[in-house]
C-alpha cells in the first residue's frame, strides 16, 4: 500500500492522484458572458448536484497548478452572478475537448468548438444548442478553498430554468439513461462513456435487507462468494421457506448431489445473471 502525505509531493503529481482515483466525474459545460457581453465556454469536472430544492449545483474552476492564475469562467461569474451549465454527452464530447483549449480573454470558444449559440431566457450567457440538457443558472455565492496554485473555488448554482431535450425522455416524460449516452472525466486523457456501463443494484431503503452480518457463516466466510456476491444475498428481507427449497430441488435435482464448493459456484453464476432467488434456494438446499 503505498501511503502519501499531500504536503510532500508536487501540487502537480497530487492533481492527477486525485483525478485518476475520484472518477469517473460529471462535467460541468459552463457558458458564461464578460462584462462586455463576450461569451466564453469551457469544461470542468469538479462538478455535481447538491440540492432539489433550491435546486443547486455546484462546479469549481480551480486556480490554474501552472502559474497559480484563474479560468475566464470564474471571472465572468464573479462579475455577472450567471451561468449556464450544459450537460455533455457522446455526440458533442470531441468538441467539448476541444473547446477547453486556453484561448485568449474574449476568443469565442462555441465558434473555435463549432457549437450553436442559443439564447437563454431568464439570464444573459448563451446556451449549447446542441446540448442533450441545459441548466440556466444564477450564482448564489462563491466560496474560494485557497489562494495557491490547484486550489478550488465553489460556484454555487441555482437553476432557475432547464431545457430538455425531447429526444433523451421516455414515453413518462422521464431523462432515458440510454438515449442521454452522457459521458463523464476520468485521469489523465480518460473519459467514460457512460450507458456502456450501466447496471443496476435494487435499493436498500426500499426492502430493509438482512445484512451480511446475518447470513449463515458457512456462506459468510466462503472462500468462493466475492463480497459483492454477499452484498447482494444480504440485500433481502426474507430467505426462502422450505417449500420453495424442496420445489427447487425436485426441478433440480442434480443440485442435491453437488458439494457445497460447487453449489457456490454455481450460486455465483446465479447471481451474476440475476436469479437471487435460484442462488439462495441453491446454497439452502
Amino acid at each position: 500500500m503505498l501511503s502519501i502525505d499531500p504536503k510532500e509531493i508536487p501540487v502537480g503529481q497530487l492533481h492527477q492522484y486525485l483525478l485518476s482515483a475520484v472518477s469517473p466525474r460529471p462535467i460541468a459545460f459552463a457558458s458564461t458572458v464578460d462584462k462586455k457581453g463576450k461569451p466564453n465556454l469551457s469544461p470542468y469536472s469538479f462538478f455535481n448536484v447538491f440540492s432539489a430544492n433550491p435546486p443547486i449545483l455546484i462546479f469549481s474552476p480551480a486556480r490554474r497548478v501552472r502559474d497559480n492564475t484563474t479560468k475566464h469562467t470564474l471571472e465572468n461569474a464573479e462579475a455577472t452572478k450567471e451561468v449556464v451549465i450544459n450537460v455533455v454527452n457522446y455526440n458533442i464530447v470531441q468538441q467539448m475537448s476541444l473547446s477547453s483549449t486556453e484561448y485568449d480573454a474574449g476568443i469565442n470558444e462555441f465558434e473555435k468548438a463549432g457549437f450553436t449559440m442559443l439564447p437563454s431566457e431568464k439570464i444573459k450567457p448563451f446556451r449549447v444548442a446542441e446540448a442533450p440538457i441545459q441548466f440556466e443558472c444564477i450564482v448564489n455565492e462563491i466560496i474560494a478553498l485557497g489562494k495557491n496554485a490547484g486550489a478550488g473555488n465553489l460556484v454555487i448554482c441555482e437553476v432557475v430554468k432547464l431545457h430538455i431535450n425531447e429526444s433523451v425522455l421516455d414515453e413518462n416524460q422521464n431523462i432515458d439513461q440510454q438515449k442521454l449516452d452522457i459521458v463523464a472525466r476520468a485521469g489523465g486523457s480518460y473519459y467514460s462513456r457512460a450507458k456502456e456501463a450501466f447496471f443496476e443494484i435494487p435499493k436498500p431503503i426500499q426492502s430493509k435487507g438482512l445484512g451480511v452480518d446475518q447470513l449463515p457463516d458457512h456462506i459468510k466466510n466462503s472462500h468462493i462468494l466475492s463480497g459483492n456476491d454477499l452484498g447482494v444475498l444480504a440485500n433481502v428481507n426474507q430467505l426462502p421457506d422450505a417449500a420453495a427449497i424442496q420445489d427447487f430441488k425436485s426441478k433440480m435435482p442434480y443440485s442435491v448431489k453437488l458439494s457445497f464448493e460447487s453449489k457456490q459456484q454455481l450460486a455465483k453464476q446465479f447471481i451474476k445473471q440475476g436469479h437471487l432467488e435460484n442462488a439462495w434456494k441453491l446454497l439452502l438446499s
